[in-house]
């Protein structure tokens, strides 16, 4: 069925001249494994009544773990990864009477799911372990009991922040400890990962103080660096487990460009919609997986508008995002499961591990960001034996577009870096007054916070009469609870408080806050929009309106920035990369009103100008590139600017980020180097180590940002290459020419003595 709608797709008129590429991922047999030591009679039982035989990569995962190393699963999508784990921790449990286990996942409709396999061993097996969910819908009553009573316990990173400060409650559970397992690990990166690094270091803390001394596990899509990313998210050594055993169905996966001509006759949104219903009508059970929530519900409606008037088909499509009650979620779910609905369009919500069966096709509407969220999306079709579909639809950014016109970029490179940044002050200080709150600091003495580090802010909090030092270490001494204050989401230092009706909806730092909070934006929270309606700078204070919507806003700042010092410099041949610390001033601008893909409003700001240190990377433009754009008769300073634009659009194709998250300035002439310079640099306060991460990439990132323009259609540059959407110059002035002879100078520096 799949073969024959995908020929016919191939021939159609209307949609073969958009097909960019086909990839054919041929199927693969299974790998078993054999264990050393064979599993109890009660776990044996419970694989051989599911007819499951142990693939290689779950027998290695319970071999590392019963010898007592830390593992990372690094597998794809729907290899069985849990069971790598879930058996070597039933296996202590029934061994060890007191034993716990705490499971973390990122997602209350993981947990859930997980428990219900839990429980299922616990029935197959006799091995009780009175496995219970504690999070934010845990009622009071049940809570106490679970503390003295459960020996797994389902969590996720925001409830065990604010349950580490009562660890007292829960000596029993934390004496006993074997096993932390983090589901989903590739999503704590960025901020948040940051922020749950230290979580992490401070559950440690705290087993240790008990007695304890766990296993962690952390399983994860692939990502390029595995074991740096387990070892610097909980700091302890990890063995990588990344050799999947499973077997696996043929997979198509087919890029589709809208903008296959350049410009485009239809919205990419319009083109998901027929391509959608080009599926679904030939029988295709699709997922379709959208950037916004609004699009989820428009092309689920679009899709039931075109099918005939009393079609059955009608009833079979539906739309799924967070924000929908947990009762509709579980029904949508079930129905994909049980193959009563043919088509579903969603978020990333329906991304990971929650489990609804076999599909025949997914469509990915706009490239998710990264290449892991993208195989995770598409591995959602197929499964096991089962042939599958995969269709990539393409916006009209700029990495959309590379992708486009350099698939094997994609299917031939390894997924992104994942960043863990420890370095960062404001994180650092936020978490160390947590800790200090728990049990009493012992600057150099801690192994597992940062020493050195700690050690220097200790004296600075204490003057602000935060902590205190005592014969024991350093205490907590300030108002309040500071888990109640430091967010796992945002930077903890002057957070902005997003409210509506007096209600809190959520918290942003000051950058964060100065981007998407504005006066007059749009915000989106759990499924809903919000505007705006009162942006208080004196007290951190966002008020917000429920309202339904159907555009978005993009903040216009102005950048300027200072040179405070240099960290590190790289040589890449002639080109030299610095490193460093900078003070950013970003002054808002205004904003655009965007309805459909077109600026239908733009509005002014006034707001103080946002003052932050953060860290960045920069280079200048070695002589003979500039003199070599001026005889040609081309803008120098359009030549930067474009040039600084298409790098920021690349750059999360090599580091695990969203563009948002990099800012960036180009000069002709900057103070601190005396020379052309572009800088990029961490858009948070502090840093989160991504150009930092950059720096070593930088030979790659200008290839690829050669790519990228050279090979776009355009004359002059287009939103495909190297216009912004952020620009608070309004992409003025550009030179896509000019760019590009400087990009071919760069890469011939960088040969010049062999590279780096």
């Amino acid at each position: 069925m799949i073969a024959t709608a995908l020929e016919a797709l191939k021939r159609s008129p209307r949609f073969r001249d958009r097909i960019a590429h086909i990839e054919i991922l041929p199927a693969r047999e299974p790998r078993y494994g054999e264990l050393g030591e064979p599993l109890s009679a009660g776990l044996q039982h419970y694989l051989d009544a599911r007819r499951i035989r142990l693939y290689s990569h779950q027998c290695e995962a319970v071999e590392a773990l019963r010898a007592g190393r830390n593992v990372i699963l690094c597998t794809p999508t729907a290899s069985g990864k849990t069971l790598g784990f879930d058996l070597p921790v039933f296996e202590t449990l029934e061994r060890d009477r007191q034993a716990t286990a705490l499971f973390v996942y990122p997602t209350k409709a993981l947990s859930n799911d997980q428990l219900k396999v839990f429980k299922d061993m616990e029935r197959a097996t006799g091995i009780r372990a009175d496995a219970a969910v504690y999070d934010g819908d845990t009622p009071v009553s049940r809570r106490g009991r679970i503390r003295e009573m459960s020996r797994i316990i389902l969590t996720n990173p925001h409830e065990l922040h604010h349950v580490l400060p009562w660890h007292s409650k829960w000596e029993r559970f934390f004496r006993n400890l074997r096993y932390v397992v983090f589901d989903e690990a590739h999503r704590y990166r960025g901020v948040f990962g940051s922020n749950v690094a230290f979580v992490i270091r401070r559950l440690r803390r705290i087993a240790r103080f008990y007695g304890a001394s766990p296993r962690f596990v952390l399983s994860t899509a692939t990502l390029a660096n595995p074991k740096e990313f387990g070892e610097r998210l909980v700091g302890e050594p990890f063995e990588v487990i990344a050799e999947d055993g499973s077997p696996r169905g043929g997979k198509t996966f087919l890029f589709y460009n809208p903008f296959w001509d350049g410009v485009g006759t239809l919205s990419p949104h319009q083109e998901t919609r027929d391509l959608f219903l080009y599926f679904v009508k030939r029988g295709l059970q699709t997922l379709c997986f959208t950037a916004s929530r609004r699009m989820a519900e428009l092309i689920a409606l679009w899709s039931k508008e075109a099918v005939n008037a009393g079609s059955a088909l009608t009833d079979q499509i539906a739309a799924y995002r967070a924000g929908y009650l947990p009762q509709e979620r579980r029904g949508i779910e079930d129905a994909l499961k049980r193959g009563l609905l043919t088509g579903v369009t969603s978020t990333n919500a329906l991304e990971v591990g929650i489990d609804i069966g076999s599909l025949d096709c997914v469509i990915i509407s706009g490239y998710p960001g990264t290449v892991l969220a993208t195989w995770q999306q598409a591995g959602r079709s197929g499964r096991r034996n089962r042939d599958a579909l995969a269709v990539l639809v393409a916006f009209q950014n700029p990495l959309d577009q590379y992708l486009m016109k350099h698939p094997g970029s994609f299917f031939g490179k390894p997924h992104e870096q994942a960043i863990i940044d420890l370095a960062n002050p404001y994180i650092l200080s936020g978490q160390l007054l947590c800790a200090a709150a728990e049990l009493p600091f012992e600057a150099g003495r801690e192994d597992i916070l940062p020493g050195e580090a700690a050690a220097g802010l200790l004296p600075e909090l204490a003057a602000e009469g935060l902590v205190k030092e005592t014969p024991h270490g350093w205490v907590y001494t300030g108002r309040g609870r500071p888990v109640e204050a430091v967010g796992l989401d945002h930077i903890a230092r002057d957070a902005y408080r997003i409210t509506c009706g007096g209600a809190l909806l959520e918290t942003m730092d000051v950058s964060q806050a100065y981007r998407e909070a504005h006066l007059g934006a749009v915000l989106l929270h759990q499924g809903e929009s919000y505007v705006v309606r009162r942006f208080d700078v004196e007290n951190r204070l966002v008020e917000a309106e429920r309202m339904d919507v159907d555009c978005y806003t993009q903040a216009i700042k102005a950048v300027d920035l200072e040179i405070l010092g240099t960290r590190d410099m790289r040589r890449v041949g002639r080109m030299v990369f610095c490193l460093g610390e900078l003070e950013v001033t970003e002054t808002a601008l205004g904003y655009k009103v965007i309805q459909d893909d077109q600026v239908v409003a733009r509005e002014t700001l006034e707001l103080p100008p946002l003052r932050f240190r953060t860290t960045g990377l920069w280079f200048t433009i070695p002589h003979e590139l500039r003199r070599a754009v001026h005889d040609r008769g081309l803008n120098f300073g359009g030549a930067l600017h474009a040039l600084e634009h298409a790098m920021i659009a690349v750059l999360p194709f090599e580091v695990m980020c969203d563009r948002w998250d990099i800012g960036g300035l180009s000069t002709p002439g900057h103070p601190g180097t005396g020379e052309p310079t572009i800088f990029l640099y961490d858009g948070y306060e502090g840093g989160i180590g991504l150009t930092e991460k950059a720096q070593g990439l930088m030979e790659r990132v200008t290839r690829l940002t050669l790519e990228l323009i050279r090979d776009c259609p355009c004359e002059t540059g287009c939103p495909a290459c190297i216009l912004s959407p952020k620009c608070g110059n309004d992409n003025r002035p550009m030179d896509k020419q000019g760019a590009l002879l400087l990009l071919e100078g760069m890469l011939e520096n960088m040969k010049a003595t062999g590279g780096s």
